[in-house]
């Protein structure tokens, strides 16, 4: 099982997470968070393997979060979950140690195919998220003649 917890500050789609992740196979939802402060605790009580994170959170924001869990909890890997997906939301939570990014339009399908991807060790990304990230990183095209 794939011990999980769930940060997020509106308490109805926290608690909705909570009940559509308990419903997946392997996944046991181990503790769920208000903000980035209590998310902390959680996961120092809890040690699960996935925080799934908000990144807009009063106290403690989730960029913050997920740089100090991925400090002091390497183990733990952190998806993203949020209604933001600018440029700057989505390279400040990969830089804090981020291996997913999802948006809140995301499935069940969509996050349990991020666990599952991060537990593996690799990254899932929105598809728009991977798109822009990778139109940001590539050099423009160059006009080739042979």
């Amino acid at each position: 099982m794939t011990k999980v917890v769930v940060v997020d500050d509106q308490a109805v789609v926290r608690e909705g997470l909570v009940l559509l992740l308990g419903l997946l196979p392997g996944i046991d939802v181990v503790g769920s968070a208000g903000d980035g402060e209590a998310a902390l605790r959680v996961v120092a009580q809890e040690r699960p393997d996935v925080v799934l994170m908000d990144l807009r959170m009063p106290r403690m924001d989730g960029v913050e979060a997920t740089g100090r869990i991925r400090a002091a909890y390497p183990g733990t890997q952190v998806v993203v979950l949020t209604t933001y997906s600018d440029d700057e939301s989505v390279f400040a939570a990969l830089r804090a140690g981020a291996r997913g990014f999802l948006t809140k339009d995301a499935d069940a399908d969509d996050l349990a195919k991020a666990i599952a991807t991060v537990m593996r060790g690799d990254a899932q990304l929105d598809p728009t998220v991977q798109r822009r990230l990778l139109e940001t990183m590539s050099p423009p095209p160059v006009s080739y003649t042979p």
